[in-house]
């Protein structure tokens, strides 16, 4: 009998084989996984563009208040500063500091390889669909949330 296999099952489980293994690196810069991730989308579009919580929040899907302790965390360690900005002082840009800027190439070596190690053996067009659908259970579960949100709101 061919049992089903559940997704959820190994998108759990791949997600703990990353985290280990990026924190297997958490010494030397001090950064815990999503603190690298984090902190390489800041270095990289802070070339281009300013930053905010909120972009934060839309590119990881989190939370306001997971943002906040990472940010806060990203703060307290020194790698990023966050400046009020002139037209309204409740609007806070977060720019990478000079610290965070040394360990750019370490983290970004770090995700490089990882990504080379996650990749191995699959074909890009097998990468390709997979990417694919993982974005689109992505965008479920965003959307499942969206409506347990509101019907949590409806019965209070």
């Amino acid at each position: 009998m061919n049992e089903r296999r559940d997704a959820g099952k190994i998108i759990n489980r791949i997600s703990h084989q990353l985290k280990r293994r990026m924190n297997c690196h958490e010494e030397e810069d001090s950064l815990t996984n999503m603190q690298r991730h984090v902190l390489h989308y800041v270095l990289l579009q802070s070339l281009s563009r300013d930053i905010y919580q909120k972009d934060i929040e839309a590119e990881f899907q989190i939370r306001r208040s997971t943002g906040t302790g990472i940010l806060q965390l990203l703060e307290k360690n020194g790698f990023i500063t966050r400046k009020a900005e002139d037209r309204d002082a409740r609007l806070k840009k977060i720019v990478p500091t000079e610290k965070a800027e040394k360990v750019r190439e370490h983290v970004l070596m770090n995700i490089d390889c990882t990504e080379k190690i996650i990749r191995r053996g699959i074909p890009d067009e097998k990468m390709e669909i997979c990417m694919d659908v993982l974005e689109q259970i992505s965008a479920n579960l965003s959307e499942d949330e969206s409506c347990c949100m509101e019907n949590k709101k409806e019965l209070e």
